[in-house]
């Protein structure tokens, strides 16, 4: 992978300057952003240098640019996911090239199990903190200390302002949100019914395939994080009914309406509390 060659791609086929703000659509998130959006360009990952490619059903696997609710933003539809078969340097590649295009904020998006007994399928979950079961980490190996330090602190890895950003967007459009902590897991599997209730023993509110990885290298390139979840099922436990890729997708969809209402109400607050403290961790 070749980082310069791909932003040198990017700035050349962006319209307009690079926005600070970037979004990574999660399963079933894809359709309903790109609907919101006003597109000024969108390029397939195949025609991108260095990008890989999306193999899983519900992630489109474009590159979008343009405007929701007046805010500027590019936006991934469609992640690249270790189970994949990709390295987790391949995963969050794009990261590293959206802060090498000047990119300040990053707002993450997933699908999710959930393990919290008060969630249902349908909530949205703002994300407070993580943990990485995924059995590895995209900070291994040799440090390039342009972008980060060699042993980046993770105390605020989901920055404050912005998810106070969200909470007043919430408010304001009258949607229920919960907050909790995201736990990653390689996959692809579901989870057996006693990993849950190990995850649970963790403090785990929800379990996915994701994010975590994005979170950590947009960390430690500088950037300010902020994540939703969309709570798609109930994890695994005994006597649940089988789970599938499908079941998430059909959640997804039947949250449109508050996922779209939450969104257009918390992007111009998220980019007015980074342009007011854009220095923050």
């Amino acid at each position: 992978m070749n980082l310069k060659q791909t932003v040198e791609f990017l700035e050349s086929r962006l319209s307009g300057e690079v926005p600070s703000l970037m979004m990574v659509l999660g399963s079933g998130w894809g359709e309903l952003i790109a609907e919101m959006m006003d597109i000024e360009s969108r390029l397939s990952y195949s025609d991108i240098p260095g990008f890989p490619v999306s193999t899983v059903e519900g992630h489109a696997g474009h590159l979008i640019s343009g405007r929701i609710a007046g805010t500027r933003l590019l936006a991934m539809q469609g992640r690249f996911h270790y189970y994949e078969g990709y390295s987790m340097a391949e995963v969050t590649f794009p990261i590293r090239v959206f802060r090498e295009l000047g990119g300040r904020g990053l707002f993450l998006t997933n699908a999710a199990g959930g393990i919290d007994s008060r969630f249902q399928p349908g909530d949205l979950m703002l994300i407070k903190d993580h943990i990485n079961l995924m059995g590895d980490n995209p900070l291994r190996g040799p440090n390039e200390t342009r972008h980060g330090p060699r042993f980046p602190d993770m105390t605020a890895a989901w920055d404050a302002g912005l998810a106070g950003a969200v909470r007043t967007a919430a408010r304001a459009s009258s949607v229920d949100i919960k907050e909790g902590v995201y736990l990653a897991v390689s996959g692809p599997n579901f989870e057996t019914p006693a990993e849950i209730r190990a995850f649970a023993t963790l403090g785990a509110s929800a379990v996915g395939m994701s994010t975590v990885p994005e979170c950590l290298v947009a960390r430690h390139a500088g950037m300010r994080v902020v994540g939703i979840s969309c709570i798609t099922n109930v994890a695994a436990h005994e006597g649940a009914a089988p789970l599938s890729h499908e079941e998430v997708g059909d959640v997804a969809a039947a949250a449109r309406k508050r996922v779209s209402a939450l969104i257009g109400a918390a992007l111009p607050r998220i980019e007015e509390t980074l342009n007011l403290n854009p220095d923050a961790p």
